[in-house]
């Protein structure tokens, strides 16, 4: 993995996680977040085969450990800081329980929010972010 670097790896063509991604750079003032379509080279090189077949499960890389699921989204609020740290308190609750959750909006996304055809290309100012 890129040593140091936040990597938050999103279905590229999903329309909700693109939505996310979108919410996260508006949220991430201290430009701590870095972006990676699974769909892309980024992950290809850095994640295991069967994370990158799994594009129901975003992955969260914090510069030492690979997150899946609610941990991932978790730990994604507590790189941001500030009153996104309170939502770690989740953790109290089963992983099993979240990631129950986690993954049946997964299977429906796609139904609820649509997908792209393909994934999303980052606008100039966002390009520095996006490691694709």
């Amino acid at each position: 993995m890129d040593v140091g670097r936040k990597i938050v790896f999103f279905d590229g063509v999903c329309g909700v996680c693109n939505w996310s991604v979108d919410w996260l750079l508006r949220l991430d003032d201290e430009r701590v977040l870095w972006f990676s379509p699974i769909q892309g080279e980024t992950a290809k090189a850095l994640l295991p085969k069967e994370r990158r077949e799994d594009v129901d499960t975003i992955c969260f890389w914090d510069g030492e450990r690979l997150f899946t699921r609610t941990d991932a989204l978790l730990e994604i609020g507590r790189a941001l800081g500030g009153v996104w740290r309170v939502f770690y308190v989740l953790k109290v609750i089963p992983a099993e329980w979240r990631d129950w959750a986690y993954d049946a909006f997964a299977r429906r996304r796609y139904k609820w929010f649509g997908k792209r055809e393909a994934c999303r290309i980052p606008t100039a100012g966002e390009r520095e972010r996006f490691l694709d």
